[in-house]
């Protein structure tokens, strides 16, 4: 049988509308771009959760943050929880990790049940699955955990091998600058933006992790494996080599996606968001202004080292058995909407960007179309497995496949999709009143409204079709109570069909069905002449 590679690559808050392929006519995103020419472009793509951690745990376990509870950056995945290397061991095929994944591991869990963190399995358990490969977060500032000393990242030896000298070079090279008067400044900040950052591009976190990745490939040989490869950016820092840093300082920039009436008595929970310090930064368009070029540069440095993992997987001889799918764990908001971050549910966040290149015969038909129907992130581990030849195990599995689509083939069209987000560690949650516990939103968009149950609060609506551009909340105007009782019932039903009976798969379903009556279970019959006749193998009266 002919070997099947997966190609998983996850930018990390990505904007769709980054990309020239979605639209974007600053930068120019080639390799990308092919991939789309090559593949289907989805557009309408929607995460299931908007922030790095329960999005990425959705992503790996084909589940809502509701049913796998991962629900906020650092919570853990419960140690009994399936994801994407135990669904692709079914298919005979291994998984690797180059890069960030944002999990972590269950300890109380494992504790109960005796498992050792360090063990084979434990480690197993600790990373999504993902124990094969090289894990890095790519957040390594003074203070993080892995910041300094044991369990820091190979990144670090490397940039000590090219002469990056330093305790932690991540901070003092990596992601750090040096201003006009030859003072070291940290990347962390946005006014640095438009300054190189100290190591060359050759060694950059995503050159090097594009590097990685491709000794990694080789490595790989003719296993059929995926491999996730994870990109940091263009999350912040934003903290560019050059010649990134400068590429797109001095041209027309898009404006921010905001007006002004959305600042008139805005719903309490989206006013407590904009006024974060990140966000009353991110309104100020020359402040925006003076960022968004370098998080156009990582995009770009990005795309120019995908052309390298692509001649690579080429000149490997894998191209022709790789599956290579991109897409990213949430969007940014950038200003738009008054905001910064993420979190909310505002299509500059919750809809990415999502390519699929099959490289076989049967997808043949479908290169280089669009596909507009709603999809989601928890859709990856079906359609992986189903690629694969396997048979996805839907007593966990809460997406669907879109094989069919690729293949050009009919799919059955969802009605709506659904995003969650859980504030509590927010420095605002008291103040609204509420706790860790209850300080929950979830959104239901149907293709055309966009619905957001906040718990304890008001719900909030937008009409897509009539405001794309998400401006006017409906959530209280009376004109739309009737589309607001429907959506509330839509999202109830969702709620209620989530995927709890994990442990029962269709087949034990359906072996248990018609068979109370052959174990004598015989309920509510007046005598055995009643009882139908396939059921009629207990006696009346046993012998004695």
């Amino acid at each position: 049988m002919a070997q099947k590679n997966i190609l998983f690559i996850m930018l990390d808050q990505l904007r769709a509308d980054a990309l020239s392929c979605y639209g974007n006519e600053v930068v120019h995103t080639p390799h990308i771009d092919r991939l789309a020419q090559q593949g289907v472009q989805f557009n309408r793509c929607y995460v299931q959760g908007t922030s790095c951690g329960n999005s990425r745990a959705s992503y790996y376990t084909g589940r809502h943050v509701r049913s796998h509870g991962a629900t906020w950056n650092g919570w853990p995945n419960r140690v009994d929880e399936l994801t994407l290397a135990d669904h692709l061991a079914t298919c005979g095929m291994n998984t690797y990790l180059m890069g960030k994944t944002h999990m972590k591991p269950d300890l109380a869990g494992m504790k109960r049940l005796g498992l050792e963190p360090q063990s084979e399995l434990g480690r197993f358990l600790s990373n999504a699955g993902f124990s094969q490969g090289e894990h890095d977060d790519g957040l390594h500032t003074i203070g993080v955990a892995g910041g300094y000393g044991a369990g820091t990242p190979a990144y670090y030896d490397y940039l000590r091998k090219h002469g990056y000298e330093a305790k932690n070079p991540w901070v003092t090279w990596a992601s750090a600058m040096k201003d006009e008067e030859g003072v070291l400044r940290n990347g962390m900040f946005l006014k640095y933006g438009h300054l190189p950052a100290r190591v060359d591009k050759t060694h950059s976190e995503t050159a090097y992790t594009t590097d990685r990745a491709v000794e990694m490939i080789e490595h790989l040989g003719h296993q059929n494996w995926c491999l996730h490869l994870s990109y940091i950016k263009p999350h912040w820092p934003l903290a560019a080599p050059a010649p990134y840093h400068q590429m797109y300082r001095g041209v027309d920039l898009p404006k921010a996606i905001k007006c002004e009436a959305q600042k008139q008595n805005p719903h309490p929970i989206y006013k407590a968001f904009m006024d974060l310090p990140q966000s009353q930064t991110y309104a100020k368009d020359e402040y925006r202004n003076h960022a968004l070029p370098t998080y156009y540069g990582l995009v770009k440095e990005i795309d120019d080292n995908l052309g390298r993992l692509f001649e690579a997987l080429k000149l490997q001889g894998q191209d022709k058995n790789t599956m290579i799918v991109l897409t990213s764990d949430h969007g940014d908001y950038f200003g738009d909407h008054w905001l910064a971050e993420k979190d909310l549910f505002h299509d500059a966040v919750a809809r990415v960007p999502l390519l699929i290149m099959d490289p076989s015969v049967a997808a043949n038909s479908s290169r280089g179309t669009q596909c507009d129907q709603l999809v989601c992130a928890i859709d990856l581990v079906p359609t992986f497995v189903d690629w694969a030849g396997g048979q996805p195990q839907w007593n966990w599995l809460e997406g669907q496949s879109l094989v069919p689509v690729i293949h050009n083939l009919p799919m059955i069209e969802r009605n709506c999709v659904v995003s969650e987000c859980d504030y509590g560690v927010m420095d605002f949650t008291q103040k609204l009143g509420r706790t860790s516990d209850n300080a929950r939103m979830t959104m239901l968009f149907d293709g055309r409204y966009k619905y957001i149950h906040c718990l304890g609060f008001k719900p909030m609506l937008y009409d897509l079709q009539e405001d794309p551009q998400e401006f006017v909340d409906l959530g209280q105007d009376g004109g739309y109570k009737t589309v607001r009782g429907q959506l509330g019932e839509q999202m109830l039903d969702w709620s209620a069909g989530l995927k709890n009976r994990v442990s029962v798969n269709q087949s034990m379903v359906d072996r248990q069905l018609g068979k109370a009556g052959e174990v004598g279970i015989l309920i509510g019959y007046w005598q055995q002449n009643d009882v139908p006749q396939a059921q009629q193998l207990v006696p009346e009266v046993p012998d004695k």
